[in-house]
């Protein structure tokens, strides 16, 4: 072996333990502060990080995905009890047709996957999609319907997807719910207050994000959950979504226990 690739086999097993160290560190430290109860995740940069790497977009998203599955081991093992994660907004169905079609075929393959997921079972997570369904293909929308129906005793842990979701568009469906219950005479006017409000948004049963995430580098929440967000501590950060590390979601959890939430100003 040529002394630079032992130079470098070296290097490398260094940078492996020196990360080790940190990450288990890491781990100890929020084990001792507050693990937020409810995290939203915008997983922002499957396109770009596939882009400067000569791929095709729709492997990005792809890459996403598998990333997706690991990051929720992390959130799991942290103690994180609900995860909402920004999947596909209404805007991302007006993209060119053929990454759509990948995106929605990805996020069927992911509904499917639940129905057979070991984990998922023995850790007792609830599965529930958020958006507005009906714009979904039939077959996907089938296999929304399965995976939640094969969750839906479960209250160990929540995992929420929110696809063809738009803020706006769930507090217009909020408000429409609510004016249909006026004129039906199950709900009083003088009764709407932000409690009643909230009961009709599609997650009423779940408490707001204590922390809301987003890689890449943009600092905007894009919609995601506008209502619930009023309070939320966020934290963006510069890696795209494919990239994150464990210690990136460690890091984000510490400046969330170091920060003091103020309810109002």
């Amino acid at each position: 072996m040529k002394t630079s690739s032992v130079l470098q086999a070296i290097r490398t097993w260094v940078i492996n333990q020196i990360y080790r160290f940190y990450e288990k560190r890491l781990s100890n430290t929020i084990k001792n502060g507050e693990v937020p109860r409810h995290v939203g995740l915008i997983l922002d940069g499957n396109r770009r990080w596939a882009k400067e790497l000569g791929l095709d977009p729709t492997l990005g998203h792809q890459y996403g995905f598998e990333k997706l599955k690991e990051v929720l081991q992390w959130c799991w093992e942290i103690g994180i009890g609900t995860v909402t994660v920004y999947a596909l907004s209404t805007e991302n169905l007006k993209r060119p047709k053929g990454e759509v079609d990948a995106l929605i075929a990805l996020a069927e393959k992911a509904f499917n996957d639940v129905i057979e997921s070991k984990e998922i079972h023995e850790r007792g997570v609830r599965i529930r999609a958020l958006g507005r369904l009906h714009l979904l293909k039939e077959s996907l929308r089938e296999a929304v319907r399965k995976a939640e129906e094969s969750t839906k005793s479960y209250s160990d842990r929540r995992l929420n997807i929110a696809i063809a979701y738009g803020g706006r568009a769930e507090i217009l469906d909020a408000a429409r719910k609510i004016i249909s219950d006026v004129i039906n005479g199950d709900l009083e006017v003088g009764d709407i207050n932000e409690e009643t409000f909230a009961k009709y948004l599609y997650t009423a049963e779940d408490p707001d994000p204590d922390l809301i995430i987003r890689t890449s580098g943009e600092e905007r929440l894009s919609g995601f959950l506008l209502w619930q967000s009023a309070y939320s501590e966020f934290y963006f950060m510069d890696v795209y979504w494919p990239e994150l590390r464990k210690i990136d979601l460690l890091r984000a959890i510490r400046t969330y226990q170091r920060r003091q939430r103020r309810f109002g100003t």
